[in-house]
């Protein structure tokens, strides 16, 4: 028995006179009176089928049972639409099947929502996602995503790379969120964590002589979701011996470009431009900038040294940004509320009108001087940050973001890759003071700077590199480490003492001490990369389970409470949150 001989979407005017079985969800049914009008569907489009009665008297019968996503098979002849039934908007839409059999596969309850509902309760759909994946836009989201990481693969065999598979249970490294912890039933106690990514490991593979290593790994991290963060997602993973920047950056590139070209989008230009951490924090207040659009971050601390406005004189940087648009009181209000939400203490501007009049509180304490640097077009604002310099560049940064979206500056139809490089290669704890690590803590500095005053290491600089499409962090990777007494004094450097380097890595340190190549590596996270591709705002929409922000998935209901019987064998005891009832 054969379901089906074509897909629904397959079928053309080619096939006119032809007998066809197809099978499908019924998507609408339309009754006539006496003619049933049928759309089927499935992953390849939509099928007209009619029910004739003085054709199929049995298959009419079976057509006045079907409702809205009901499963069912279809046999009879493809014939021509009448000229004015062709329907131009589907590719099937010159030809449809007059049914001689029609057999119900299987029946539907009635619907949660409709298919074709707009606006539907984001949970609603992921507690029904066997539902919502039949929608065109996620039928089309997964397999945008299966082209995409097929052609990645294509490309990494093609440049040598050998798919290796490493460990998700591991010991748990600082990587910059929480583990996920794994309890183990033969040792009371004793928890493996899971890998927030194959760092040490693809390390371990270049020690190990393997020399190119890739893998689409599954990664976990215990940290609050948001549009580009889910606990659980996969990245493109690989990691190259004997190779400088230039070359992870190039295989980077290409493997985006492969990706890019197979789903159909016209292909970035290579190289991807390259700008500099500091240049990205200087224009744009942030390391992933979205540039988009324009309004870079302007610098005015040496024109205000002198001013007699004492919060631009006294701040350690000055700088502003002008937005296209002439703000109302009420305007500026709610902007100053979002600074200071930012870390703001307010928000100083200067209002240029439309006739080109200057409207602002703090222009009688500005020379001509300062009035002259800060011109601006008619219909315009400047908005001023002042205090330190990471406060102005975070403020202004998400300012800018802020007013982009709002003031509809986004060129959507941009498609903007680069680099940012040359980052600092650690970064000061502002609640302890501690140095640690901006990266990982196993990147190596850049030539020449491998060493440093461990107790104030501000100006060294890293070869970590970052890639950024249209304001999302891709990835991120570097050129590693790999002598083991640089790798022990960045150890030092972030307070870790040999004891507790040993305990934590000794592992790694010794393989470091037997034969390390100079090496290199990427990791480009899947689902941020698929979203971009499919034009969706945030990850979930490419994950066929996801969670929701507040961790739960509403499909299976998880995470749940597990019997004490359970826990017990494994050596756990669960203490409640303080503000839960007691039972």
């Amino acid at each position: 028995m054969s379901w089906r001989d074509l897909y629904c979407g397959e079928l053309r005017s080619d096939h006119i006179g032809k007998r066809m079985t197809v099978a499908g969800w019924v998507d609408t049914r339309r009754d006539h009176g006496g003619l049933v009008f049928i759309d089927l569907r499935d992953h390849t489009g939509k099928l007209q089928l009619v029910v004739n009665p003085e054709r199929a008297a049995e298959a009419k019968d079976a057509a006045h049972e079907l409702r809205n996503e009901f499963v069912v098979q279809a046999e009879g002849e493809v014939v021509a639409r009448a000229p004015d039934a062709v329907n131009p908007n589907l590719p099937t839409g010159e030809v449809e099947i007059q049914v001689d059999t029609l057999r119900i596969l299987s029946r539907s309850t009635p619907l949660p929502f409709q298919l074709d509902e707009e606006n539907v309760d984001e949970t609603l759909r992921l507690r029904y996602r066997w539902l919502d994946m039949r929608r065109d836009k996620m039928q089309h989201n997964f397999r945008v995503q299966h082209t995409a990481i097929a052609a990645i693969r294509r490309r990494m065999d093609e440049l040598g790379f050998v798919d290796v598979w490493t460990p998700s249970m591991t010991r748990g490294t600082p990587e910059g969120a929480r583990d996920f912890l794994v309890p183990v039933r033969l040792q009371p106690g004793k928890f493996f964590a899971l890998a927030q990514s194959p760092q040490l490991f693809k390390q371990l593979c270049m020690v190990g002589g393997i020399d190119r290593y890739y893998q689409i790994a599954t990664c976990w991290r215990d940290e609050d979701l948001r549009a580009d963060r889910q606990f659980e997602f996969r990245q493109l993973d690989l990691e190259m011996a004997f190779v400088e920047r230039d070359d992870v950056l190039d295989v980077m590139e290409q493997a985006v470009v492969a990706a890019v070209e197979a789903v159909g989008d016209e292909a970035p230009k290579r190289p991807f431009e390259r700008i500099s951490f500091d240049e990205a924090m200087a224009k744009y207040g942030n390391d992933r900038p979205d540039r988009r659009f324009g309004m870079e971050i302007q610098d005015a601390t040496a024109v205000t040294r002198n001013s007699e406005f004492g919060v631009f004189k006294n701040a350690p940087a000055v700088r502003y940004v002008v937005a296209p648009k002439a703000f109302s009181r009420a305007e500026l209000g709610r902007l100053e509320d979002l600074a200071k939400e930012w870390g703001a203490k307010g928000l100083a501007y200067i209002v240029v009108d439309e006739s080109g009049e200057v409207r602002s509180p703090i222009a009688k304490f500005l020379s001509e001087q300062e009035l002259a640097a800060f011109s601006a077009d008619p219909g315009s604002t400047l908005l001023f940050g002042a205090g330190d310099e990471a406060a102005v560049a975070r403020v202004l940064g998400l300012l800018r973001l802020h007013l982009g979206r709002e003031l509809d500056l986004i060129d959507t139809e941009l498609n903007d890759f680069h680099w940012v490089l040359d980052f600092p290669l650690f970064a000061q704890d502002e609640e302890t003071g501690q140095w640690t690590f901006l990266h990982h803590p196993f990147t190596a500095p850049m030539p020449g700077q491998e060493t440093w005053d461990e107790s104030n290491p501000e100006g060294v600089r890293g070869q970590h590199y970052d890639l950024i499409q249209n304001g999302w962090e891709l990835g991120s990777g570097s050129i590693r480490i790999h002598d083991v007494e640089l790798q022990k004094r960045v150890f030092r450097t972030m307070g870790l003492g040999e004891e507790e380097a040993q305990s934590k890595f000794g592992f790694l340190l010794e393989a470091l001490a037997m034969g390390a190549p100079p090496h290199g590596g990427f990791a480009m996270g899947i689902e941020r990369f698929v979203a971009q591709l499919a034009d969706e705002p945030d990850i979930r929409q490419v994950i066929a389970f996801p969670k929701v922000s507040s961790g739960a998935d509403p499909l299976t209901g998880a995470p749940t409470p597990m019997p004490n019987e359970v826990l017990r064998e494994l050596g756990i005891t669960a203490i409640a949150p303080e503000n839960s009832s007691s039972r």
